[in-house]
């Protein structure tokens, strides 16, 4: 922190006035465009919040094409095989022949 101090120290400036002159505004223009990327609207740490949703997302899309993928699979299965769409409705929607009872037990 001293060396901060001493930037700031305009009687230790000697023959480098022009060198410290610079560090002062580099300092000082550097502070204010970071508080200005953290303090707007559009700020640093929205672009990160956005990053992490649209990665959270984008995962979840995965899932959802996984699962119509798995879908459509068994659409398919279903569409060719008659006795496992039969199998699909007795069990899911309790689907009888006629004369036959159905005992639903939980």
């Amino acid at each position: 922190m001293s060396i901060l101090k001493d930037i700031w120290n305009k009687e230790k400036d000697g023959n480098k006035v022009a060198q410290r002159s610079f560090m002062r505004y580099a300092i000082v223009i550097t502070v204010v465009f970071a508080l200005f990327m953290f303090l707007k609207k559009d700020s640093v740490l929205r672009w990160i919040q956005a990053g992490y949703t649209l990665s959270r997302q984008q995962k979840q899309i995965e899932l959802y094409k996984e699962q119509n993928n798995e879908l459509d699979r068994r659409i398919r299965t279903m569409r060719s095989d008659r006795d496992t769409l039969e199998t699909f409705a007795r069990e899911e929607f309790f689907f009888c022949a006629p004369g036959e009872d159905v005992y639903i037990t939980e």
